[in-house]
């Protein structure tokens, strides 16, 4: 599972809860290589199945992921074509789309993956909850569920049992591409929520109450993603001499599409890339029992989760750039904190930890 415990390393303790103390480890060990063998993450006794029964699966539930996948890529093509055709884009838009991106991308990557998956270091109540708020507005789903679903790919990553391992077809030209397209998109429409699912794989999240409050108003927080820079937008507009309630109303519209739609369409796709294309095409450095790739580019946009393999061979670590020139964004934001003092057990691989897992 993503966040190897003290207790995960002996296969008699898997069904052990997880704790404060069996989680700050500081140093990783070769075991949390992924393992078939046993879950990755202390888990309830007797919920062991991939595919366990679900009760969030329905009609409904698939329309709002359609309703997710799509309204932010037509308001992506929206803003692309108003900009070309009529040159309606200002350059508030484009600070709002990039740092938009920024800020909720790494709401993800600090916030949902490292800090809440796999608890790769820990920090103070305020810094927690903003980064799971930066998290919630990149509306990529709710803290608890994202974590859920990421901690169950960590235990059959590329395995059966992988919510979106793109290795799952059978061979061929079209299964390949079906298991990217699975990989990448399609496996949100599959079953992967569910109250079991839950109890399973995060029940330390679930005894949080701050990770509870901010998962139970996630709708709100996705309606903020976009309120917000639509409010900016229009007030920008007001600024300005000659307003009208036209200008500001076109003002809020371009707020809406490059802050608020076609931000969190690339952070989607940037996001889902890692789980499709860093499975596929890149290199590999280290032994992981999956096809996990480190892939510069997305090692780059990404925030530093491009460097995918390394994260794999390594899952607890803070740290995803382990070579000198593999940035990572979020890692610099990690050890800048620490630096502060306000964040500690800051998870590392050490340098024998690293040549027994080297490929080279």
């Amino acid at each position: 599972m993503a966040s190897v415990t003290e207790s995960t390393r002996r296969g008699s303790d898997i069904s052990a809860a997880p704790t404060i103390k069996n989680l700050t480890h500081t140093e990783i060990l070769t075991s949390e290589i992924p393992s078939k063998t046993f879950p990755h993450f202390p888990i309830e006794p007797g919920l062991t199945s991939p595919h366990p029964a679900t009760d969030e699966d329905s009609l409904g539930r698939r329309l709002v992921i359609l309703g997710t996948v799509l309204f932010p890529l037509a308001g992506l093509v929206s803003a692309i074509f108003i900009a070309s055709q009529y040159g309606m884009v200002r350059w508030l838009d484009i600070a709002m789309l990039v740092g938009g991106w920024y800020l909720t991308g790494m709401g993800i990557t600090i916030g949902y993956h490292r800090m809440l998956t796999h608890r790769s270091f820990d920090t103070v109540p305020l810094i927690r909850g903003f980064w799971t708020a930066m998290g919630a507005l990149a509306v990529e789903g709710s803290p608890i569920d994202w974590c859920m679903v990421h901690r169950k790919h960590h235990q059959f990553s590329d395995h059966e049992g992988d919510p979106h391992s793109p290795h799952l077809h059978e061979g061929g030209t079209f299964n390949q591409l079906m298991g990217f397209w699975h990989s990448h998109t399609g496996w949100l429409f599959n079953s992967n929520w569910s109250k079991i699912e839950r109890k399973k794989y995060v029940p330390d999240l679930l005894e949080d109450k701050l990770m509870v409050a901010i998962d139970n108003h996630y709708v709100s927080w996705v309606t903020a993603s976009l309120l917000i820079p639509a409010a900016i937008g229009g007030l920008a507009t007001i600024l300005t001499s000659g307003v009208s309630i036209t200008s500001i109303a076109a003002g809020a519209g371009l707020g809406l599409l490059w802050g608020g739609l076609a931000r969190v369409c690339v952070s989607h796709h940037i996001t889902w890339s890692i789980n499709s294309i860093c499975h596929i095409f890149g290199s590999q450095d280290y032994k992981s029992s999956d096809d996990s790739r480190n892939n510069v580019f997305f090692g780059f946009v990404s925030h530093g989760e491009g460097w995918h393999n390394n994260h794999h061979a390594f899952p607890t670590s803070a740290r995803h750039g382990l070579k000198w020139w593999q940035f990572d964004l979020s890692w610099v934001v990690i050890r800048t904190l620490e630096k502060m003092g306000l964040a500690w057990n800051v998870k590392l691989p050490s340098q024998k930890q690293l040549e027994s897992r080297a490929l080279d």
